[in-house]
């Protein structure tokens, strides 16, 4: 009788398994998002905003998972096409805060329906209970791991 073989490292170290799911699931997405004529840092963009709250410039960046300059250069394009709006902060005038506007919203709302609809369906054979445990668990771990802003 043989030994079972033993899975590789990457195979139970949460950060490599974290990634890979996120890269193929996103991966999947990405394709709706660009055919849809969207960049991807653009939609990530406009979907982190798209509760209508201003945020600071640093914060979009860690959500969004993309650099900051990367950030304050399209931040400069969508707000010189009107679908976003720059707010000096009124706790800090160090501090920059942006928001979508209704022009910039209304862009990114069809992309948000389709967005939700991959979401169900790759979440779906999970059951309810398992893709709701799963959600808590990734905001828990987000929240355990955030810079403070």
């Amino acid at each position: 009788m043989s030994q079972p073989i033993a899975p590789s490292f990457v195979d139970s170290y949460t950060p490599a398994l974290l990634a890979q799911v996120s890269q193929l699931i996103s991966g999947e997405f990405h394709v709706i998002v660009q055919a849809a004529g969207f960049e991807v840092s653009d939609w990530r963009v406009l979907s982190t905003l798209s509760d209508g709250k201003p945020i600071s410039i640093g914060r979009l960046a860690q959500i969004s998972v993309t650099k900051q300059p990367t950030v304050t250069r399209l931040l400069d394009r969508m707000e010189a096409q009107g679908y976003v709006k720059r707010i000096p902060s009124e706790a800090d005038r160090r501090v920059t805060n942006v928001r979508i506007t209704p022009r910039g919203q209304k862009l990114v709302s069809e992309l948000m329906v389709q967005a939700k609809l991959h979401e169900d369906q790759v979440l779906e054979p999970l059951g309810k209970d398992k893709a709701e445990e799963l959600k808590a668990t990734l905001r828990l771990l987000i929240e355990l791991h955030r810079p403070p802003a």
